[in-house]
């Protein structure tokens, strides 16, 4: 299952934007602009959370961004912004990326204390 929607603007929900969005199983492709194409990817299994938020506006013409916050260098906050069906696609990417995560077999962790210096692996000297 894959979602493709166009960015729209806020009023009357209208897709006069040059800003595409996939949502496949695997990754997030976000292409953007006219004259300078800038394609953004971000696979599944980086993203850690995902947020859905709608302003009045968006609400009163059936849209919302979806933000999905990952461990992605080039863009930790990659926000989907002013589609329809935002709910739906916020479900989809936080099923989906949690089920990427299984089949790639990668942990994320979290420092509990705040710190995230002391729980890196990185900073670990092991010989």
């Amino acid at each position: 299952m894959a979602y493709t929607e166009k960015k729209r603007w806020p009023f009357l929900g209208l897709p006069w934007t040059f800003t595409k969005y996939t949502v496949s199983e695997e990754i997030i492709t976000v292409n953007a602009g006219f004259l300078k194409r800038v394609e953004n990817d971000c696979y599944m299994y980086k993203i850690v959370d995902v947020r859905l938020e709608t302003s009045l506006l968006e609400r009163i013409f059936g849209l919302g961004t979806v933000h999905c916050f990952s461990s992605d260098v080039t863009d930790p906050d990659l926000r989907i912004m002013h589609i329809k069906n935002a709910k739906e696609i916020k479900d989809y990417i936080l099923r989906q990326s949690e089920a990427e995560r299984l089949h790639r077999r990668t942990l994320n962790t979290q420092s509990l204390d705040g710190n995230p210096e002391l729980g890196s692996i990185d900073s670990c000297d092991i010989s």
